[in-house]
């Protein structure tokens, strides 16, 4: 009998070695990334940031204002909002124009920080924390700037989240 005699080529060694171990690593990515895809956290996180730059949003419309646009202001506040706070932008909107088209007052508001406070994504709602910058010019004058924070309720509707409810936080040491 004839033996055979085999040799082992290192190259081809190393080179069977370099395929699994990409075929392991792409195996792995592949799952990794179906994981993310899928993790509940995710839809959260995304939940979170739109109900964050909706709030955001809608809190600087409801701080911007200008006389000389007021139809486009007064209709940016309202399709800004829902619920309760929309209803009573509709009922007082005749009496705030009057105000304002005798004030002759600009209000422009930015955003300088915000966060959401709360989030129940399953009930669809959450809250915000804004901070911004107002600027009120008047007829005459130099503008007046403010920076506050303002407490915001957020309720997701079809049209996505819209501000439900609006007010001022607290400053300083509130307690007793």
């Amino acid at each position: 009998m004839a033996r055979v005699r085999t040799t082992r080529n290192p190259l081809v060694m190393v080179a069977i070695a370099l395929t699994v171990v990409a075929a392991g690593a792409a195996g792995w990515g592949g799952w990794s990334r179906y994981d993310a895809a899928h993790d509940d956290s995710a839809a959260y996180a995304q939940a979170r940031d739109d109900a964050l730059a909706a709030g955001e949003q809608a809190v600087q419309n409801m701080n911007t204002l200008d006389h000389q646009k007021l139809e486009q202001g007064l209709d940016s506040w309202e399709s800004s909002t829902t619920g309760d706070l929309h209803k009573q932008l509709i009922d007082g909107r005749d009496e705030f124009v009057k105000q304002i088209q005798s004030a002759k007052t600009v209000s422009t508001a930015k955003v300088l920080s915000g966060a959401v406070t709360e989030l129940d994504d399953r009930a669809g709602r959450a809250g915000v924390m804004v901070a911004l910058r107002v600027t009120v010019t008047a007829p005459k004058g130099e503008p007046a700037v403010k920076e506050s924070r303002m407490l915001g309720q957020l309720t997701r509707t079809s049209q996505g989240w819209k501000l439900s409810a609006l007010g001022q936080a607290p400053v300083g040491n509130t307690a007793g």
